[in-house]
């Protein structure tokens, strides 16, 4: 019976450790940071390539990757975690490059020089880099076996692929992408776009029960293949670091944590020299803003959003 026991026990314990093993030689890696010097509390920087070449979405003529989904996720040594979007068209300093909008940094210099944009309009130092392509927001849904999302209006838009009846619908893979990329349909534009991201995010990681997973290896199976194969991080990023970037995830999205935007003044202003229409930060409350997220000080709940007229 003693022999039973220890087999059991060395089994409980060789499965996860060798499922991390293995997930850590899935992960690509590419180097991304900057080198600044550290901040307190842990910062993340995730994005969503859309490039085309993992075959999510088909091909129309927009060559290299860009990204639409820029999210920091901050936890701070004490105080709530922070997940706040960056509206992709947002007025910045790209280094070495002057004023442009945030995502032309990713499509100039890619991950490093997205990080350094970053770095510079927060204050944090990114001490975690991740990068998901298109095919893998389909995966990793489909591989929880589905998510509950709600929107509150008929969409029929051609742009993302959406086609939707206002309320709640359970989605697979394919329509959570489509959700999460609709952008021109929705009255409030990129902000309107982040609010639903992150409600993929919340439904993605409310739907990993922790204990289905210890009863269902084949699930943790399939949700590490799915959530490494399109995933690309920094260097020194390992599968443990994805763990805890999930568990922060979670605690962002939870009740007590904070979602939302830094403060925006305007969703269509004008700089000129041909950038556009771009979205403008309160240049006043965004350093605070950014600070309070720093030091854990700001109350959890909803921050940001669309500014009034």
């Amino acid at each position: 019976m003693l022999i039973v026991g220890a087999l059991v026990l060395v089994l409980a314990l060789a499965w996860p450790i060798g499922l991390a093993i293995w997930a850590n030689g899935l992960v690509q890696h590419t180097s991304a940071l900057s080198g600044a010097p550290d901040t307190p509390g842990t910062t993340y920087l995730l994005t969503g390539s859309d490039s085309r070449a993992d075959g999510a979405i088909a091909e129309d003529g927009t060559e290299g990757a860009r990204t639409d989904t820029i999210l920091v996720l901050h936890v701070p040594d004490s105080g709530p975690a922070a997940l706040i979007s960056l509206p992709r068209d947002t007025l910045v300093d790209v280094p070495d490059n002057g004023q442009a909008k945030l995502n032309a940094a990713f499509a100039w210099g890619g991950a490093p020089l997205l990080v350094r944009t970053v770095e510079g309009l927060t204050g944090l130092t990114v001490d975690h880099y991740a990068e998901i392509g298109m095919a893998g927001v389909e995966q990793v849904v489909d591989a929880v076996g589905g998510v509950e999302l709600c929107y509150d209006s008929d969409v029929n838009d051609a742009d993302s692929g959406m086609v939707w009846t206002a309320g709640c619908h359970q989605v697979d893979g394919v329509q959570a992408l489509a959700y999460a990329r609709m952008r021109k349909a929705d009255v409030e534009g990129d902000i309107g776009r982040a609010k639903r991201q992150r409600a993929l995010i919340s439904a993605v990681t409310g739907a990993v029960s922790p204990s289905q997973l210890l009863l269902n290896p084949g699930k943790q199976v399939a949700l590490i293949r799915s959530g490494t194969g399109a995933l690309t991080v920094d260097d020194g990023s390992d599968a443990i670091d994805l763990v805890r970037l999930a568990l922060a995830f979670k605690a962002a999205n939870g009740p007590g944590g904070i979602t939302g935007t830094p403060p925006i003044v305007s969703l269509d202003y004008r700089p000129g020299d041909g950038l556009g229409s771009t979205v403008l930060l309160d240049p006043d409350a965004t350093p605070t803003f950014f600070a309070a997220i720093a030091d854990g000080s700001l109350p959890p709940g909803q921050v940001g959003g669309v500014p009034s007229s």
